[in-house]
């Protein structure tokens, strides 16, 4: 599956907003992480790396795709987002352009932004599952392994049976904490209460990997 977005120099996290869950088989590092069971909801927000791309390209010469920089994506996002930005300085609540704005950020790799943005939808509906995960994805990206944990926690809290956030918080227990047991509750909880759920062999392969690396 392609990534909407090109990898950003200087970070080591690539975050794909339609990464197809199967992908979990193969790749289970951290980075290929959030989005595996339900697509982002973020499918509308802005490809602020695509337009890095094709800016500043000179008549007659070639299109060789550079790489944009986080500077350069930051830049791109301020200006798509400063519509809804405006929004908000005539309505800090209002939660459509604070997801909006948090989607435009995250689709650029400025995920401490992304989270920012997120939080303040939280304020404004503290019960919002699907913007709680995606505000611990960002705080994972930002480096804030436990804020991630927080979040999912709190989520769970909600919604017990969130496939997202069960299926989150076992990555993250897993490769970040090195809590392979933890992983394994989460998953296997993940399949208890969602008995249906059609990527079940591959979360029973997930389990089983983990198994394997605590009896090592």
């Amino acid at each position: 599956m392609p990534n909407d977005f090109p990898e950003a120099q200087n970070t080591s996290a690539a975050w794909s907003p339609k990464l197809v869950y199967g992908l979990a088989a193969t790749c289970l590092g951290l980075g290929v992480l959030f989005g595996y069971l339900v697509r982002d909801s973020a499918g509308s927000s802005a490809p602020v790396a695509a337009e890095a791309k094709q800016a500043e390209v000179p008549v007659g010469m070639p299109k060789v795709h550079p790489t944009p920089t986080l500077e350069q994506m930051k830049q791109l996002a301020d200006k798509k987002a400063a519509p809804l930005i405006e929004e908000l300085k005539k309505n800090a609540k209002d939660k459509n352009a604070l997801t909006q704005a948090a989607y435009v950020y995250k689709s650029a790799h400025q995920f401490q932004d992304a989270a920012n943005y997120f939080g303040k939808a939280l304020e404004v509906d503290p019960k919002d599952v699907t913007v709680r995960t995606e505000m611990a994805s960002c705080l994972y990206y930002s480096g804030d392994v436990d804020g991630a944990l927080a979040q999912l926690q709190q989520s769970l809290k909600y919604a017990p049976r969130d496939a997202n956030s069960l299926f989150n918080l076992g990555m993250i227990r897993w490769k970040a904490k090195n809590d392979a047991a933890g992983a394994v509750a989460a998953w296997q909880e993940l399949l208890r209460t969602n008995p249906n759920l059609d990527r079940k062999p591959i979360v029973e392969q997930m389990i089983a990997e983990a198994q394997q690396g605590t009896a090592h």
